[in-house]
């Protein structure tokens, strides 16, 4: 029996350019490109997510699968080009596009699933709000990303936590639950409650301090991108601000030379060093304490508004282990 996400997995597809019916090389290997990400898999939570919702207050799937496509086709496209910007090495376990095929090519795909994504949406005609919304979580992923990395270009690191919440909440909870919840109420044709903007954003900033404590903790074989990436990328994550606010001067200052070097030119044996310091400091369990705390608290605002099913969706947000 197929499940959804395979079916979501099949639509999606079905949306990309066929590499068998490519008439020219080029065009064989355009259409790879394009499908490269789409096909290494992946749970499709947030589809998923947006499809549960949708059915939930009535939808069918045939009218929610359009907007849950276009929702993946957008996690695509934004990692392509957020592994282009982070000058990351793997994705789901196998090379970053732009290491098998060059940025400008890479660069290019994505730009193609971006446009992809809209013409699924106008397609499927669907009213001014659904795309509206889209439009919104497109800028506000573009914001946080912004702040994530300005704070590496220019060595920002007098950051609080409410800092990197404010940068999580643009770059990676609205599109990871606010907008599945309310796209998938949209859809339905209904007007979204505030909660799944308030709670959903608590959520999605819990998520994102479960994939930053999984980048340093967890199994290599099972956790599809590389394990300390965000030392080598010199990423402000909760656990960094927390662990430089505590440590002695001499470290901090190691810590802090080591993060501000290029990635070409770090030292493996100091990222080594820096990472057994995170996982020894308390650093990375005060985080998962907070992830837990945030995630309970938002789940509970959220129940009353949601079914059984669409509530397990979003507790496999943070109960993961890749």
């Amino acid at each position: 029996m197929r499940t959804v996400a395979a079916d979501l997995a099949a639509y999606l597809l079905g949306l990309l350019p066929d590499p068998e019916r490519a008439e020219r090389e080029e065009a064989r290997l355009f259409a790879r490109i394009l499908r490269d990400y789409p096909e290494r898999g992946g749970k499709m939570l947030r589809g998923r997510l947006l499809l549960a919702v949708a059915s939930s207050r009535g939808a069918s799937v045939e009218d929610a699968l359009p907007a849950a496509a276009a929702l993946e086709l957008f996690q695509n496209w934004v990692l392509i080009h957020d592994d282009i910007e982070d000058e990351s090495e793997e994705r789901r376990g196998k090379p970053a596009l732009h290491r098998l095929h060059g940025v400008p090519l890479a660069l290019n795909a994505g730009d193609a699933l971006h446009a992809r994504m809209w013409r699924v949406l106008v397609e499927a005609g669907y009213p001014p709000e659904v795309l509206l919304e889209f439009a919104r979580l497109v800028e506000r992923t573009a914001y946080g990303q912004h702040l994530d990395l300005y704070w590496i270009a220019k060595n920002v690191f007098d950051l609080t936590a409410e800092d990197y919440f404010a940068m999580v909440r643009a770059k990676t909870a609205y599109y990871t639950a606010v907008a599945p919840l309310r796209l998938g109420t949209l859809v339905a044709g209904e007007h979204p409650p505030a909660v799944f903007e308030s709670a959903g954003e608590a959520l999605g900033v819990a998520f994102q301090i479960v994939d930053d404590v999984l980048n340093l903790k967890a199994d290599p074989a099972a956790y599809g991108k590389e394990i300390a990436g965000d030392l080598w990328e010199g990423k402000r994550t909760l656990i960094l601000i927390d662990f430089l606010a505590r440590a002695a001067p001499a470290e901090r200052d190691r810590a802090i030379r080591l993060l501000t070097t290029p990635r070409e030119a770090k030292d493996p044996a100091e990222v080594a060093w820096l990472h057994r310091r995170l996982l020894a400091s308390g650093a990375v369990d005060r985080a998962e304490a907070t992830a837990r705390r945030m995630a309970e608290e938002a789940l509970a605002e959220l129940a009353p508004h949601l079914s059984g099913e669409v509530l397990a969706l979003l507790r496999s947000l943070v109960d993961r282990r890749r």
